[in-house]
């Protein structure tokens, strides 16, 4: 009996192993940021209005965003690899909306959305990170 119980668990064991997916992620960064530096970035939540893939970009989404002030957001993000326009609206993710405008593609982005990074089974990962959707437009992260 305790032979069968022992190959069980070990059994058990073998097969947890197995299911959880090879991860690997990037090291940390060993340059330290100062916490005053860290507080002037101003994360809100978002809500996706629209999306769309920026023409002549394989790798550019266009964001149409509700950031809680009443006027659009446009943020561009190279995520199209991960993600497919129409499966983004109505999602609430979270942006920096204090960057400097960028242009991409002739386009200005206001902003940039976060996400994490990983490889899985030697392939490069990316989600978008997403809030409740009971969270409003503009909330501040703290």
């Amino acid at each position: 009996m305790d032979k069968a119980l022992e190959e069980l668990e070990a059994a058990e064991a073998a097969a947890k192993k197995a299911a959880l997916p090879a991860v690997e992620v990037e090291p940390q960064l060993t340059e330290k940021v100062d916490f005053d530096t860290f507080c002037k970035s101003d994360f809100r939540a978002v809500k996706v209005k629209a999306c769309d893939a920026v023409k002549k970009s394989e790798k550019l989404l266009r964001f149409t965003l509700d950031d809680g002030t009443g006027v659009d957001r446009q943020i561009l993000s190279g995520i199209h690899k991960w993600y497919e326009p129409e499966d983004l609206v109505g999602k609430t993710l979270i942006a920096i909306v204090n960057l400097p405008p960028r242009k991409m593609m002739g386009l200005e982005s206001n902003g940039m959305l976060i996400s994490a990074v990983h490889t899985e089974h030697g392939e490069e990962c990316l989600h978008l990170i997403m809030v409740d959707d009971s969270i409003p437009a503009g909330a501040k992260l703290c």
